[in-house]
């Protein structure tokens, strides 16, 4: 994908993405042991703040329906 803001990493499964605006993230991936993996390696590089399950990205409102994430 030609974004900018948009940058994700292939691992031996699903990949992992991440969402970057200014200084927010947002990550998805299948496995939440992976997500709390880079948020571990991100820590240790970065002064980092967990705001927990994102309820909204740029004004878009996030549905989680069992494992899929829907944008509204």
């Amino acid at each position: 994908m030609d974004d900018h803001c948009y940058y994700s990493k292939w691992f031996e499964n699903p990949h992992i993405i991440r969402l970057l605006y200014v200084d927010d993230m947002l990550v998805a991936k299948s496995s939440m042991k992976e997500i709390v993996n880079l948020k571990a390696k991100l820590a240790k590089e970065f002064s980092i703040k967990d705001l927990s399950l994102a309820k909204k990205i740029f004004g878009m409102r996030i549905n989680r329906e069992k494992r899929l994430l829907k944008i509204s």
